[in-house]
């Protein structure tokens, strides 16, 4: 037997040829599995490809948790998301490396993550929305390219850990018909909305794996489409890198949409179709699809191929030594320096949607304040979904009593998170705490009101109560907010949730945060917001409607009506909406195309009394343009911190691709013709100008 395949002096596309020429069918297949079985004579232990690290390693023990993904779009900050994916990508190192001394290679413990989700977030209703970036494709492409290069490392040999760019593609509900749907898209959409996120993770960010969506596009299995695994991810993105299905979905291939009689028939279209490997149990069935004649074995060999070789870019058969990431110590796993990152970027995420001026409270004359929710002391609603175990967490009640301990802070539930209780045959109703909580706010100069969500109320089929019906709050806490306002002292409304939602006596508030599920710091980053240690500055990174009423059909895949760029009516809170405790003043604003690209050159000044971060935001609007177009759409953005009075020339650079627009066959259009330019720390629409009292600037190019 050839052993040469082991030497770490020869290029990996050779030792990757000279070890699969060598393995027989049988072998092979044996490794297209997320389980892929040990190899004895060859010395290659088994490997378990499945691990999860959405924000913070999930499922293998203690780990830093950051904010949700959708908290983590809000900072819409992308070098602090490569900064989180720089730390989540160590600790998945040193989890790696522990569980292979222990001799431990299950689930959980491999290098190749699958993460990020970058499907935009297109209807309010799908209860994945806030594993996703949001709804646009640019904010969603640069947070995707940058987090995905922050956990594949910038070794020009050795990937550190190798991302996963998810769902590919055109996936974003129906949770409960997505074994069996059909997402029917026009080509022009598919191009301008739903795979540029995708297009920029393979060629920005090198991304070195793709997993397949369940459902069918435009009548192609995702997991077995000619057209998105060939044609465009290999042939025109150029992808070199290897394939996964989503789990189960090579199984619903002939279970669910029905287009294979058999498993064998539904591996070989995969496989033929540029899967490489199943998260699932039919492609052992490859076997008898090759003494069928239904694929040949040289795909397989190809597809086992690219998989040898991720694993040989991730130094799994080379010695530590003279590997960068081989020896990450331990105790850096769960660090101070890990815990004050994911605070940060909690503290970024907030989004205030309104304040009269009540925020920051003034400590000063600050005596009692009352606390109440069902989400005020919740550690469930730290969280979202797929998560690890963080070795500390702080409630919002937690973080205010730290943050602020000479003031008293009255804690009552008020109800139910969602309505009933184990007891409640028994005389307790759902809403059998509300007296305290009146009785709380009456007692307090304020009431701080955290409502909202879980991860058990919005996520994926199977692991909660998947897609929500509506954008409300549950029946349970609308009663409570019902009740409180008759109380007649200020309020403040600090809601969780992964997703648009929409405020009950919303004008009765005097403040209201958007908080999200913002990891295990969140409490202490709420009450930081809350009392003025930080300026709040995270901006929505999805559209908050008014009522259902906006919101096309859950299954209509058209982006007709939906997001910022297509939306027709003004929302309650546009995408890219945050307000600030201080105030930021834009000028000289100058931009000019260099090709097919255009660079924007803008001042800023922070022009209020406290120090404070601002998004600034790149807006093109299309005049006259040759093919339909969005009513206007971001094409940059950066984030800034300044100190009063402080000010900086920015300079902002908009990728060809964002300022492109599309034909009905989805080829791009330069549109040659003028555009205008907006600037400034929102939308250039009339709510984001309503809302912030002011309009970015304007500049036509």
């Amino acid at each position: 037997m050839d052993h040469d395949w082991k030497r770490a002096d020869l290029p990996f596309e050779e030792r990757a040829d000279l070890l699969v020429n060598q393995m027989t069918l049988e072998e092979l297949v044996s490794q297209m599995g997320f389980y892929s079985s040990a190899l004895s004579r060859f010395g290659i232990p088994e490997y378990c490809w499945w691990n999860e690290c959405l924000h913070g390693v999930a499922r293998s023990g203690t780990a830093t948790m950051f904010p949700q993904s959708i908290a983590m779009a809000a900072s819409f900050d992308a070098p602090a998301l490569y900064r989180a994916a720089e730390i989540i990508s160590d600790e998945a190192r040193i989890k790696h490396h522990a569980a292979a001394e222990m001799g431990d290679r299950g689930i959980y413990k491999g290098l190749t993550m699958w993460t990020p989700n970058i499907n935009i977030f297109r209807d309010p209703r799908w209860g994945r929305g806030h594993e996703t970036y949001g709804e646009d494709p640019c904010l969603t492409s640069a947070l995707g390219v940058s987090f995905i290069r922050g956990l594949q490392g910038d070794d020009p040999k050795y990937f550190k850990c190798i991302a996963t760019a998810k769902h590919y593609a055109v996936h974003s509900g129906p949770e409960e018909l997505r074994h069996g749907f059909n997402a029917v898209v026009s080509r022009k959409e598919l191009a301008e909305t739903y795979l540029p996120a995708f297009r920029a993770a393979v060629r920005q960010g090198s991304v070195y794996s793709v997993m397949g969506a369940y459902n069918r596009v435009n009548g192609e299995p995702a997991c077995a489409s000619p057209t998105l695994l060939l044609h465009i991810l290999r042939d025109e993105w150029g992808f070199d890198g290897y394939v996964v299905s989503d789990c189960g979905a090579v199984e619903d291939i002939y279970q669910n949409h029905k287009l294979a009689d058999a498993p064998a028939e539904a591996a070989a279209m995969a496989v033929n179709n540029g899967l490489d490997l199943c998260c699932g149990y039919l492609f052992p069935y490859l076997v008898e699809a090759v003494e069928k004649g239904l694929v040949e074995e040289n795909a397989i060999r190809a597809a086992v191929r690219r998989l040898f070789l991720a694993r040989m870019k991730l130094g799994l058969f080379d010695p530590p030594e003279g590997q960068p990431y081989a020896n990450i110590p331990y105790m850096r796993n769960d660090c101070a320096e890990h815990r004050q990152a994911s605070l940060e970027l909690a503290q970024n995420s907030i989004v205030m949607l309104k304040n009269d001026g009540i925020l920051p409270l003034r400590r000063s004359t600050l005596r009692t304040v009352a606390v109440i929710g069902p989400n005020a002391d919740s550690r469930a609603a730290l969280v979202g979904n797929y998560a690890g175990t963080p070795s500390e967490t702080y409630t919002v009640l937690e973080g205010l009593r730290q943050r602020a301990p000479e003031v008293r802070f009255l804690y009552a539930e008020g109800c139910a998170l969602t309505g009933g209780s184990v007891g409640e045959p028994w005389g307790e109703p759902q809403t059998f705490r509300i007296a305290e909580a009146l009785k709380s706010a009456q007692m307090a100069d304020v009431s701080i009101v955290v409502l909202g969500l879980t991860g058990e109320q919005e996520g994926e089929e199977g692991l909660g109560a998947g897609d929500r019906i509506t954008m409300d709050l549950p029946e349970v806490q609308r009663i409570l907010l019902d009740a409180l306002i008759s109380v007649g002292k200020p309020m403040i409304l600090v809601n969780m949730t992964g997703s648009p939602t929409v405020f009950p006596h919303e004008e009765r508030f005097s403040a209201i945060l958007q908080l999200w599920y913002p990891g295990q710091m969140g409490g202490l980053a709420a009450a930081d917001v809350l009392l003025g240690n930080v300026s709040p500055s995270g901006r929505l990174p999805v559209t908050f409607y008014r009522d259902m009423a906006q919101v096309p059909e859950f299954t209509d895949y058209s982006m007709r009506g939906r997001t910022y760029r297509f939306l027709d009516e003004e929302p309650a809170y546009p995408f890219g909406y945050g307000l600030s405790y201080t105030r930021f003043a834009y000028d000289g604003l100058f931009a000019e195309r260099l090709g097919e690209e255009l660079v924007v050159r803008v001042t800023v000044q922070n022009a209020g009394e406290i120090a404070g971060r601002e998004v600034v935001q790149a807006y093109v609007r299309w005049i006259d343009p040759t093919v339909s177009a969005p009513n206007h759409q971001l094409v940059a953005f950066e984030s800034v911190f300044l100190t009063a009075g402080e000010s900086v020339e920015l300079t902002l650079h908009a990728r060809a691709e964002q300022m492109c627009l599309y034909d009905e066959e989805g080829h791009p259009v330069s549109h040659p013709g003028t555009i205008e330019v907006y600037v400034g720390g929102g939308q250039p629409d009339t709510r984001t100008t309503a809302l912030l009292g002011a309009s970015p600037l304007r500049t036509v190019v």
